[in-house]
């Protein structure tokens, strides 16, 4: 089977440079950073057949006409599925509207009823419009290009900021493993972002992040999912 078999594909200009081999799947457009792997993870907790594709972080890629013709806004993660509604093809972007729409194709980890459903949206939501700008933030001054800035106040406006972040999920997780009830997309989206306290941002001491018991359970009981150490890893760097 080739892309020739799904015509409506050749709509797609980014196969030009990222063509596909098994078109009759979920086509990932990624990179393995927090916001890349909440979508892999997905893919592999959900068990939905893709194909990833990996989309470097410099220019040449994510400004590419190739692939801003998928996503205007030149960031990874985005999808094409070959069978969306009404088994025609539909490509997203924004790492949170994909997880909904990959739950709801599967059925999965959106919770049971419309209530849970609520509640797993509020944290996905918590996620994107919170942990994810301000950890990134974090990042900026503690270790990428802000770090050079002599003026202490924006570094610590963001460490306070986490740490509130944190005490938040701290509170959440009293009494239940997963932070709306039932592990779900909002889980996914959030615990990649934890993680990078320990991990690209080397700010696990700085954040007091071990003050935090719940939320270290948490994060190891997350790793320890076969799904998420696959997720972690697509696609693959060369």
């Amino acid at each position: 089977m080739s892309q020739r078999d799904y015509p409506e594909l050749t709509e797609y200009p980014i196969f030009d440079r990222w063509p596909a081999s098994s078109p009759d799947k979920i086509q990932l457009f990624s990179y393995p950073t927090p916001n890349g792997v909440k979508v892999s993870i997905a893919l592999e907790e959900l068990g939905l057949a893709y194909e990833p594709h990996l989309v470097s972080l410099a220019d040449e890629d994510v400004k590419s006409e190739a692939f801003l013709s998928l996503n205007p806004n030149n960031k990874i993660p985005a999808i094409i599925d070959p069978c969306g509604p009404e088994g025609k093809p539909i490509s997203l972007f924004e790492s949170g509207a994909i997880l909904i729409y990959l739950a709801e194709k599967a059925g999965k980890l959106l919770g049971s009823n419309s209530v849970e459903k609520a509640k797993v949206i509020q944290w996905l939501m918590f996620q994107m419009g919170g942990i994810g700008p301000m950890f990134g933030q974090l990042g900026y001054f503690h270790v990428y290009g802000g770090k050079s800035i002599e003026d202490p106040r924006p570094k610590n406006r963001y460490v306070q900021e986490v740490k509130r972040l944190l005490n938040v999920l701290e509170g959440q997780l009293d009494g239940q493993a997963w932070v709306a009830g039932e592990f779900s997309i909002a889980d996914i989206a959030i615990v990649p972002w934890l993680q990078t306290l320990s991990g690209f941002y080397e700010a696990e001491e700085l954040t007091e992040l071990n003050r935090f018991p719940n939320l270290v359970a948490y994060i190891d009981r997350f790793a320890q999912r076969p799904a998420v150490q696959r997720g972690w890893k697509i696609p693959a760097r060369d």
